[in-house]
């Protein structure tokens, strides 16, 4: 789009005419303007409507955005346009967009975008910590206050939807996913789906509104719930699992997010998983994949619980089901899944779900209900009025009054499980000692999902490091990544040890990685906590690792989770400017073998149980 020209709207692009596109009146109630809408559409562009292509697959040909009618697209981990900058976003979004709006009716664009700690993607965002330390906050209204930030800044570059919030159930911590989870405890991820409300908003009408986006409750359900050694994609051993369960379980832990997340939130997109479900009443060995299940994606979600947003595939996910193309594109959608992320095969899916409904192995109905859904999305976020991008957000993007609240969230998810001889908080005259690469690296404590899909170490972002919040309060600070320097003379020494990036199942215990601590981490601790009076032990991880022989030796432990961009907000909790008041989300085992160990187990002797944590003075 040319600078300074005025870009058209769904309505200034419909055709004139006696006709008057009823769907084009804003004054009209949602549910007439999509009635009147699909009434008007062929097949061909109500297939278009459930096609997700990722970007790349467009990039060389934009006008295959009109040919294809295609409804949705979408940023894979890592896909950002150069510069990755908010202009940037914001100028490609809007010129996909004006290819949608050249299609016959004009129906604009849904750009979807994997928002899930932050506006993760885009450098220069507000980072903030990985779920699984907002859920040691057991603070809802910062979860929501944290969530309304990341899309305000996700909208003002161009994305109307996001992929987040996980809401499983993480009952098992070797899993890769781990840090998406707010929690082991169904409760607690339940009263953490204040972050839909800071996504979408309080009300059906903030939707439309330039600094709200649609959100996405993920992933439907039962993903962290999967038995180790089940999955049967590669070398991952939880991850797109199989949750083997009875039906009573299932519904106590592994459904119970979703109901609330349904009719407490009104949540506008749920992803279903790449995981199985296996039914013990039944007996096992008959698992049913999650995008096949038309008992739990129909029967019980849409009916029985109320779901009346749409369903989205995860990633190339019907390409697991049984089978050859057509029958994995026909169950899928005859389950009850609406639009389909379709990355880089949106053609063959489109040219294969036409010839299903041609040959009425899939209903028309069922087509008609699946655009419905996606429609009414649109409409309540008012794309048709204003599919370009408002970029009057912009410059608040990373801005001093979003960190902050960032850095709030950091202080409140630090989980104090050690303090002896009240070694916290520091003092600024100490004589400090830091030591172990984690202090200072800014990849690493934003883990995974960060700018790519896996995230990766070093000077990722902009944000402040541990270390550099250490110095804020002690300019003195001594730093050596390996604890080589000279440890002589120091009051207080501060290790902060940990884990590198990962996500998915690419993290998964037994794919590469352990919960145990590395061999440089253990040496690290015993040469600072073995020679320095007292000794702080930091652990910039997306799970529990394990500590039970190091801890003897340890005066104050801290779980500092994985804090984003704003490494800063330890220091508050570490010098007593804020107090510790984070509380475990999940058990903290003695080893590796404890795994999987969750609250009301029947033998439940864990290092730390869940909910533990101390507390010091403000």
């Amino acid at each position: 789009m040319a600078l300074g020209a005025a870009p058209v709207t769904a309505a200034q692009a419909a055709p004139a005419g006696r006709d008057t596109a009823s769907y084009l009146d804003p004054r009209l109630p949602v549910e007439q303007r999509v009635r009147d809408l699909l009434g008007r559409m062929t097949t061909e562009e109500k297939i278009g409507q459930m096609t997700q292509a990722e970007r790349n697959s467009v990039e060389a040909d934009q006008g295959r955005i009109t040919t294809l009618a295609l409804g949705s697209l979408l940023s894979g981990g890592g896909s950002t346009p150069t510069p990755n900058t908010p202009q940037a976003w914001a100028d490609m979004i809007d010129g996909y967009q004006r290819r949608a709006l050249d299609t016959r009716l004009h129906i604009p664009l849904l750009y979807g975008i994997d928002s899930v700690h932050g506006d993760n993607n885009l450098v220069g965002a507000t980072v903030f910590p990985h779920n699984i330390g907002l859920g040691a906050t057991r603070d809802p209204d910062l979860v929501r206050e944290a969530a309304r930030i990341t899309a305000a800044e996700t909208r003002a570059t161009g994305p109307q939807w996001v992929f987040a919030p996980c809401v499983c159930v993480a009952r098992d911590d070797r899993w890769g996913r781990t840090y998406e989870s707010y929690g082991e405890d169904p409760d607690l991820v339940t009263r953490m789906e204040t972050s839909i409300d800071g996504l979408q908003g309080d009300r059906p009408g903030d939707l439309a509104r330039p600094d709200r986006v649609l959100a996405t409750a993920k992933h439907f359900a039962g993903d962290g719930d999967t038995t180790y050694g089940t999955s049967a994609n590669g070398a991952y051993k939880l991850d797109q699992g199989v949750t083997i369960t009875d039906r009573e379980h299932f519904r106590r832990i592994d459904l119970a997010p979703y109901v609330a997340a349904v009719r407490e939130h009104g949540v506008g997109s749920i992803m279903p998983s790449y995981s199985s479900v296996d039914w013990t009443e039944d007996g096992v060995g008959n698992p049913v994949k999650m995008s096949a299940s038309r008992e739990l994606l129909t029967d019980v979600l849409k009916q029985k619980i109320g779901f009346d947003g749409f369903l989205i595939s995860d990633w190339d996910a019907i390409h697991q089901l049984p089978g050859d193309y057509a029958t994995q594109v026909r169950t899928a959608v005859n389950a009850g899944l609406d639009m389909f992320m379709e990355p880089y095969s949106a053609p063959a899916f489109e040219q294969t779900l036409l010839a299903e409904v041609r040959a009425g192995r899939v209903p028309a109905a069922r087509i008609d209900d699946a655009v419905r859904r996606i429609l009414r999305a649109k409409f309540r976020l008012g794309l048709f009025e204003h599919p370009y991008t408002d970029r009057s957000g912009a410059a608040a993007i990373g801005s001093p009054a979003h960190r902050a609240v960032a850095r709030q969230a950091v202080a409140e998810s630090q989980v104090l499980l050690k303090n002896e001889g009240r070694a916290l908080p520091l003092r600024a005259g100490q004589r400090i000692y830091v030591a172990g690469v984690n202090a200072d690296d800014i990849g690493n404590q934003a883990g995974g999902w960060t700018v790519t899909w896996q995230g990766g170490s070093g000077n990722t972002i902009p944000g402040t490091t541990i270390l550099q919040g250490i110095r804020q309060n002690a300019p003195q600070a001594t730093y050596s990544a390996d604890a080589s320097a000279p440890t002589e003379g120091y009051d207080v020494g501060v290790v902060v040890i940990g884990e590198t990036p990962y996500a998915e199942g690419v993290g998964d215990v037994g794919n590469g990685h352990t919960l145990n601590l590395s061999d440089t981490d253990r040496a690290t601790i015993a040469r600072v906590c073995g020679a320095i009076r007292t000794c702080v032990v930091l652990d910039v991880a997306g799970r529990p690792q394990i500590i039970t022989d190091e801890l003897p030796g340890i005066d104050a432990f801290v779980m500092s989770w994985l804090p984003g961009s704003e490494g800063a907000g330890v220091s508050d909790v570490l010098f007593g400017k804020r107090p510790f008041t984070g509380r475990l989300p999940v058990t903290w085992p003695r080893s590796e073998a404890q795994e999987p160990i969750n609250v009301g187990d029947k033998q439940y002797d864990p290092l730390f149980p869940y909910g533990f944590g101390l507390g010091t003075r403000h």
